[in-house]
């Protein structure tokens, strides 16, 4: 009876210390635990002693993992996960699969134009599983993605950390998009950046990706350019565009065939976007999960992670 109940409290204990390294504090872990901050600090203690080893460092409510803290969560995140997700792998072992989550984080992007058909799929297969789809911009996909707030995250990724595993599964070119009767959409050789350069631009805003993408290659040119109009979302600027309120650089992705514009390749000039799996490097998959990343690429869990 003692070796259970100590059992017990050990996973307890890890698993209390997986939330804090994850949440990287102590107040935001209680609340996802449902119990109090002190009863928090005073499990990370006990294991500490039981491990003989200081695993976090304090910095009032904020924590960082030790060097040894590290080492050990790397080694109890994925069998935390796995119990958690128990009942879930059990049923899905003997043929079943009806019930549970899949958390995906992606960009309006990504969400809009990439994963339609790839939901489609998974949800005639599936039905019982419950998609979560978290709408992220910037850095804060990467963010859930390392708290495990999400089971991945689908999109773009320009910089790839040690922390990460990225897997491109499609790449689309960068195209200039013009009215109809635009004078560029008459020329009857490729087009230029001197070209494009007298013309008013529609952009996404400028902390987005493709602001930066085409002021660098126009500044890298030596190019003089003028922005027209910031607008968000790509449905927004190709709209704006079919108005004759000026011309645009897109990815050919968000291209449905059922616009009134003319798409002119700028592969000399802008390089391709690709879109992958973003996963954490040495997460536990569930099996909802797991289907879902073999859609993509069948090998993915052939591969070292």
């Amino acid at each position: 009876m003692a070796m259970h109940y100590y059992k017990q409290t050990r996973y307890k204990l890890l698993r209390t210390f997986c939330v804090v390294a994850q949440k990287e504090n102590i107040t935001h872990a209680a609340d996802q635990l449902h119990i109090s901050q002190p009863t928090v600090s005073l499990q990370i203690q006990a294991l500490e002693r039981e491990m003989g080893e200081k695993l976090l460092e304090r910095r009032g409510p904020s924590v960082r993992l030790t060097p040894e803290g590290k080492i050990l969560y790397q080694l109890v995140q994925p069998i935390a996960a796995g119990i958690d997700s128990l009942k879930e792998t059990f049923a899905a072992s003997l043929g079943k699969m009806e019930q549970g989550e899949l958390n995906i984080a992606a960009g309006q992007s990504t969400a809009l134009y990439v994963l339609p058909k790839y939901l489609e799929r998974f949800y005639a297969a599936y039905p019982g599983i419950r998609i979560n789809l978290h709408n992220v911009e910037g850095q804060s996909g990467m963010k859930k993605l390392l708290e495990d707030q999400v089971d991945l995250a689908i999109g773009p990724l320009l910089q790839i950390p040690d922390t990460i595993v990225y897997k491109p599964f499609a790449s689309f070119g960068s195209i200039l998009i013009t009215p109809e009767t635009h004078p560029l959409a008459a020329l009857q050789r490729p087009i230029t950046l001197e070209d494009i350069g007298p013309y008013g631009l529609i952009l996404p805003p400028r902390n987005m990706s493709t602001w930066r993408m085409v002021d660098t290659v126009f500044r890298q040119h030596e190019v003089p350019y003028s922005v027209a109009m910031e607008a968000g979302g790509w449905e927004i600027v190709k709209r704006y565009v079919e108005m004759g309120l000026g011309v645009s650089i897109v990815t050919e992705v968000c291209l449905t065939g059922n616009e009134k514009i003319v798409a002119i390749p700028l592969k000399d000039y802008f390089p391709s976007r690709s879109y992958g799996l973003i996963a954490r490097r040495g997460k536990f998959f569930t099996p909802q999960a797991k289907r879902f990343i073999e859609m993509f690429d069948e090998s993915f869990f052939m591969d070292d992670m």
